[in-house]
């Protein structure tokens, strides 16, 4: 057996006229297959399918806005506030995970009260089943990337990284890390688990009956397993070290902290409160609306 495994893939998917990354193509084929899976959830439950088309636009701007915040807050102010100019460079990198959760939560409060008129919980539980994975899609992406790895590991599965990526895409001979766990791939194999137990929760246990379970149950897990992981990861930026010397946390674990907290809160409130009655007429409600006018 391989001590190791050498990762050369390049980062675009497709570089000719036209430039397309692993990571953009993971992103959109994520939101596209997650705007799927709402919609046959909205039409199950009989919601209006004009709901779609907005709440596609609010979460796509709540997780780059909230992504691109957090890593400027969160990782980087030292920078940042010296250059805010800079802020707007998204195309240079620097998204955190957990500003574009906090993105999407004001994006969803915004969204349900102009739009559905519905507490937030309904949308929350509903929107929370799809994002594993687009988030395991995205950990792909990173890993197509050369980034977000681990620390130094002797694993059969370690990987070796190309640590000058930019330079290697350009000519220059490739310059590998030690083997480095692939904590790409462990979260993205988590969030499909998650994925999995959220699917299974919905269409087969009714646990939208329960309001702020999924929701609860989606924190709890994803952050707990962001929490964990980060153990072997390396630290994004390095005055983490210091923090991890005085606290045995990094920035990730501990912004990870609030949401298991907020989760669990979530799940004790929703399975201390009866399960509501829903009717699944498995039509959009524009279409019932519709239909009924033909029919005067």
């Amino acid at each position: 057996m391989l001590d190791f495994i050498t990762w050369t893939v390049n980062p675009n998917m497709i570089d000719s006229f036209v430039t397309i990354r692993w990571y953009g193509a993971a992103f959109a084929v994520g939101f596209l297959i997650g705007y799927e899976i709402m919609s046959r959830i909205f039409k199950h439950e009989g919601a209006k399918e004009k709901w779609l088309g907005s709440l596609l636009i609010y979460v796509v701007v709540g997780t780059v806005i909230g992504a691109r915040l957090g890593h400027v807050f969160f990782y980087d102010w030292a920078y940042y506030s010296q250059h805010p100019g800079d802020i707007l460079k998204i195309w240079e990198g620097g998204l955190a995970s957990h500003g574009g959760t906090i993105g999407i939560i004001i994006a969803i409060l915004i969204f349900s009260k102009y739009v559905t008129k519905r507490s937030p919980l309904w949308t929350f539980d509903r929107l929370v089943i799809p994002i594993p994975f687009v988030g395991a899609l995205i950990r792909l992406g990173n890993l197509m990337n050369h980034e977000i790895y681990g620390g130094p590991t002797e694993l059969p599965w370690g990987f070796r990284f190309i640590d000058n990526i930019i330079p290697w895409m350009h000519g220059a001979e490739p310059i590998f890390t030690q083997p480095s766990h692939p904590t790409q791939i462990y979260e993205a194999l988590a969030y499909l688990l998650l994925f999995g137990l959220l699917m299974w929760m919905y269409w087969k246990r009714n646990a939208e009956r329960r309001q702020g379970l999924l929701f609860g149950v989606f924190l709890t897990i994803l952050f707990a397993e962001r929490f964990i992981i980060e153990f072997v990861k390396n630290v994004q930026e390095p005055w983490e070290n210091d923090l991890i010397a005085a606290c045995g946390m990094n920035m990730g674990q501990l912004l990870s902290v609030p949401f298991i907290i907020l989760g669990v809160v979530m799940i004790i409130y929703a399975m201390r409160r009866p399960p509501m009655q829903i009717d699944f007429p498995n039509r959009f409600a524009d279409a019932a609306e519709t239909a009924s006018k033909k029919r005067k």
